[in-house]
C-alpha cells in the first residue's frame, strides 16, 4: 500500500490516537508506532504521509514531553482533531465485574476513571498507553485482571466489554495534531485559523509581556502560551503558543513583528483551519 494512504500515530493498535486517526481519515490506514519520535520518523521517512499527535486533554492537561518534541519533529501542523475519550472497562472473555482484582492502563486513564476504580476496590497498575494493557491482558488471559481502554481495543483483541463509558467526566476530550512534511497555508479569508509557534524571551526584565504586548494591541486573541525548560537552563524557558489569526492578515504582521523584538528562535509549526468543535467545546 502507498504511503500516501497512511497515517501514523504513537501507541497500539486500538489506541485513542488509533481511533482519532479513523475518525478524520476513515479511509487511510492506521500506522501504530512506539514512540512519539518513531510516528514523526515515519513521515519524515515516507512511511506514512501523515501523523496524529495528541497535544492535551481536558482533564489531564498536556501531553507530557510533546512540546519539547514537536519543534524538532521536522514536520509542520496541517489541522487539529478534538477526539471525546470514552473509556471501557474490559477483560479475558468470560470475565465478571466482581472476578477482577487489578486494572491496567494509561495514567491518564486510570486518573480519569478513579470513581469506578474506588466503587470495585481494584488496584490500579500503569501501563504505557491503554490499548497495549488490552493487548497484555489478552495474552495474559487471567480473569482477574482487566484493562481500561476503547471500545475498538476491546474489538481489536477480543475482550469483554464488561463497562461502558466509565470516564469520571462527561468533557473528556484529547486534542490532536495533524502533521505533514510540508506546510500547507489555508487561503487568506477563507474561515478561523490557528497559527501554532514556538520562540524563547531575551532575558531581560518585562520580555514576555513586551513580546507578547503586540498580540493585545493589534486583536489578536492568543488561546494557549505554555513554558518548558529546555538544554537544562533555568535562566530562559521556551513557549508553545497558539493565536487566531492568519500570518497574512496586517494584524498578525504588526504582532508577529513586535514578537520579534523582543525575542529569538521564532519558528511557526503550522497555520491551519480552526476545528469546528473548538468553538463548541469552549
Amino acid at each position: 500500500m502507498s504511503s500516501e494512504n497512511i497515517i501514523a500515530f504513537q501507541g497500539e493498535p486500538g489506541a485513542n490516537s488509533d481511533m482519532a486517526c479513523r475518525a478524520v481519515y476513515p479511509n487511510m490506514e492506521t500506522l501504530a508506532c512506539y514512540t512519539f519520535e518513531d510516528a514523526f520518523a515515519a513521515v519524515r521517512g515516507g512511511k506514512a504521509r501523515l501523523a496524529m499527535i495528541p497535544i492535551d486533554n481536558s482533564v489531564a492537561g498536556r501531553v507530557a514531553d510533546i512540546h519539547h518534541l514537536l519543534p524538532n519533529s521536522g514536520l509542520h501542523i496541517i489541522g487539529e482533531h478534538f477526539q471525546r475519550i470514552d473509556h471501557h472497562l474490559l477483560a479475558v472473555k468470560g470475565s465478571k465485574v466482581e472476578d477482577l482484582t487489578h486494572v491496567h492502563s494509561h495514567v491518564h486513564a486510570l486518573n480519569q476513571c478513579r470513581t469506578v476504580i474506588k466503587e470495585l476496590g481494584l488496584k490500579p497498575v500503569v501501563h504505557a498507553d491503554t490499548a497495549g494493557a488490552a493487548h497484555m491482558i489478552r495474552d495474559l488471559g487471567d480473569p482477574s485482571q482487566g484493562a481500561i481502554a476503547s471500545k475498538l481495543a476491546g474489538e481489536i483483541y477480543g475482550l469483554e466489554d464488561l463497562r461502558a463509558n466509565i470516564e469520571d467526566a462527561e468533557h473528556n476530550t484529547t486534542r490532536f495534531l495533524i502533521m505533514a512534511n510540508d506546510a500547507v497555508m489555508p487561503p487568506l479569508g477563507e474561515g478561523k485559523v490557528v497559527t501554532s509557534f514556538v520562540f524563547r524571551v531575551q532575558s531581560i526584565p518585562a520580555a514576555l509581556y513586551k513580546a507578547l504586548g503586540g498580540f493585545a494591541t493589534n486583536g489578536v486573541n492568543m488561546t494557549k502560551l505554555e513554558s518548558y525548560i529546555i538544554d537544562g537552563s533555568f535562566q530562559a524557558a521556551q513557549f508553545y503558543a497558539e493565536v487566531e489569526g492568519h500570518p497574512d492578515e496586517r494584524a498578525m504582521q504588526l504582532a508577529f513583528k513586535e514578537l520579534h523584538f523582543f525575542t529569538h528562535e521564532v519558528k511557526i509549526m503550522g497555520t491551519y483551519p480552526a476545528a469546528v468543535a473548538r468553538d463548541e467545546i469552549g
